[in-house]
């Protein structure tokens, strides 16, 4: 069964002058949230510096929670659940755990779109053109960042977050990303009020009936990335 074009959910963000394609990097292993910020951090300066390739670091966190900019105490339910580990990123709390395929996206906007919103929109798109290859309509919502599934068997009016996004910029090079529910443990996010939104629950392509694995996922996110953003090595 074939799965019809969302050409309108295609952003043009390709790079604007000759560069080499974006270096996709997978880890099988859980990987400390320090680790990954510190690591960010080094492949953002040498960006930063022309002296690295732009990077998608696609990973899984043990569990934990984090604390954007705008994130809310009060909004940090079971404070002794998990670490928690406050961040640079825009946003409020979110969870990360096995199960959730966190994709840090470090992008060089000054050879793209130097737009903060154009690129969110961006990942937007590339969620959503995702949710598609699966048959799942995913939705932006003015009002909330991420990307959002109707649930019209719990409700008229219900709907569920499927992937987070939450992003930083340094000189141009964006850092932090997305967070993609696959299969991840959703009983974990009891304990916050994810992004700070409590009239809607979250879901994942399992709970929505998609038994995928996290490779086959991988896959039908680097094929979308591409389309948006450029080849991929």
């Amino acid at each position: 069964m074939s799965v019809p074009q969302r050409d309108d959910l295609l952003p043009d963000f390709l790079p604007r002058e000759s560069s080499p394609p974006v270096e996709w990097v997978i880890s099988d292993d859980l990987v400390p949230y320090e680790t990954a910020i510190a690591e960010m951090d080094r492949i953002v300066a040498g960006i930063a510096a022309g002296e690295l390739n732009e990077r998608v670091w696609l990973l899984e966190h043990p569990p934990l929670y984090t604390a954007g900019t705008s994130a809310q105490d009060s909004d940090l339910v079971a404070p002794d659940r998990f670490p928690v580990h406050k961040t640079g990123r825009g946003g409020q709390h979110t969870y990360h755990g096995p199960g959730q395929r966190v994709a840090y996206v470090m992008l060089n906007l000054k050879r793209r779109e130097p737009d903060v919103r154009a690129f969110v929109a961006a990942l937007e798109a590339w969620i959503i053109n995702s949710l598609w290859s699966y048959h799942i309509r995913g939705e932006r919502r003015e009002d909330r960042v991420g990307v959002w599934v109707r649930r019209p068997d719990r409700g008229a009016t219900v709907e569920d977050k499927v992937a987070a996004i939450g992003i930083r910029l340094r000189k141009w090079v964006t850092f932090h990303g997305i967070s993609f529910n696959v299969e991840p443990e959703l009983e974990h996010f009891s304990g916050i009020v994810p992004c700070g939104i409590s009239e809607h629950g979250v879901t994942s392509l399992v709970d929505l009936g998609i038994p995928v694995s996290m490779a086959e996922n991988d896959s039908v996110l680097r094929a979308e990335f591409e389309k948006i953003f450029g080849p991929t090595v």
